[in-house]
């Protein structure tokens, strides 16, 4: 069938820890397809999604955090959502919870001396020790946690909500950043009745641009679903392009700019008033335009800016691509190669599980209740933590583990 170069790895010294065959063959899909057609008819089997990550898993090769990380490094399409992706896999994130682990391992192993020593009312730890410990871990788990939010923007995108009255020119513009023609764009009102959602990398951050429905006052019930929509979306946005026709009269100008700020949150989101079709006016007519916009920001904090372009001539287009990523040009630096962040959905939930029971544990030992009470918040906090490392999945001390793995696994490539 073809030349190929086959390599033999011996257990353990193998990605899965198990005896492992590679056949590097010629780059050809028929010969490919063709080897594999061998190689089931000798008696192989196709891998299923993520079946060496998983095989390596269970084989001790690496623990259940970085088993996920080789789906993100995979997916991982700008230079920050890699460098995080792979600190995962290299075990970054998973010492951060090892040292989480035995703090409460620690705790939770003093606790339980003074329970089988319950008769004697023997104390192993003061109880100012312990709220010491506590406050300590609890801390630790809720600084991982909090780093979810940033964690998740760098791997799915900056949400960036394009928002504005029916004809403004937001499907318009949405094409002009992305470079093709992903939109409809019609000079009919409410073209747009759902959000589009499109991705774009710019220096290094991924931004996800979520095109919506005009707003405007309309009886007609699909394109009210969409206006309903398009506020969601602004809420969930952590910046928003306020995108307005600079060529309407005066008094809907304005109409528009009090409008989109009364569905923005400055203290959390970043607000950019677009004035588009600058194309259209002369200077003194767009000037006036910028003048009223600054009128009414001038009292906002410095999360506000202005920016005048036409969408449909690309001009000014570039100016705002730049102006995004400028404010987003942290994000490069927070994602340092050692940087730990949280950027899965499960581990976030498993932490914020891990801090309440550690807060209630804090709360039961200032309330003086018995340490048994206080030993099951531990053991619970403890067991969160595990699930996230995977540490009592292999032994089957939690509750259906094939279920959770099989979760975990199943968005893998098939090749991995």
């Amino acid at each position: 069938m073809d030349e190929v170069l086959v390599s033999i790895f011996r257990a353990p010294h193998s990605y899965t820890g198990e005896d492992s065959v590679e056949i590097s063959c010629h780059a050809s899909a028929y010969i490919a397809q063709e080897i594999v057609a061998l190689l089931i008819a000798a008696g192989a089997r196709m891998a299923e999604p993520g079946e060496f990550t998983r095989r390596a898993y269970l084989n001790g090769k690496m623990d259940l955090a970085q088993a996920e990380a080789v789906a993100d490094v995979i997916s991982s399409s700008t230079e920050a959502s890699h460098r995080i992706a792979m600190n995962q896999l290299k075990g970054g994130f998973s010492n951060e919870l090892t040292i989480l682990r035995n703090e409460l391992l620690d705790m939770a192993s003093l606790l339980e001396l003074e329970l089988d020593f319950s008769e004697e009312e023997v104390e192993f730890a003061s109880r100012s020790r312990l709220l010491d410990l506590l406050e300590k871990s609890k801390e630790h788990v809720d600084k991982l946690a909090s780093s979810f939010r940033l964690g998740n923007i760098i791997k799915n995108g900056v949400p960036v909500a394009i928002v504005g009255a029916v004809n403004a020119g937001k499907s318009t513009l949405l094409n002009a950043i992305l470079g093709e023609d992903r939109a409809i764009v019609s000079p009919v009102e409410g073209t747009t009745r759902d959000t589009i959602e499109e991705t774009l990398n710019i220096g290094g951050i991924l931004f996800r641009f979520i095109d919506t429905a005009g707003i405007r006052d309309t009886s007609e019930l699909v394109e009210k679903m969409g206006i309903d929509r398009t506020f969601q979306k602004i809420s969930q946005a952590q910046i928003v392009l306020a995108v307005l026709d600079s060529t309407a009269p005066e008094e809907i100008f304005k109409e528009r700019i009090s409008e989109i700020l009364g569905h923005i949150s400055l203290s959390e989101q970043q607000l950019i008033f677009v004035l588009n079709k600058s194309d259209l006016l002369d200077e003194n007519a767009l000037n006036k335009k910028v003048n009223t916009t600054n009128e009414f920001v001038s009292s906002l904090d410095n999360k506000v800016d202005i920016i005048s372009l036409s969408a449909k001539d690309h001009i000014g287009v570039e100016k705002l691509c730049s102006m995004l990523e400028k404010s987003q040009n942290g994000l490069l630096n927070q994602s340092s190669a050692n940087a730990v962040f949280v950027t899965n959905l499960r581990h976030f939930e498993a932490l914020n599980k891990a801090s309440s029971a550690l807060g209630n544990a804090r709360t039961s030992l200032l309330s003086g209740i018995p340490s048994d009470l206080v030993a099951e918040d531990l053991r619970s906090a403890l067991a969160s933590v595990n699930l996230i490392l995977g540490t009592d999945l292999i032994s089957g001390q939690t509750i259906d583990p094939e279920t959770i793995l099989h979760h975990i696994f199943q968005n893998h490539c098939i090749g991995k």
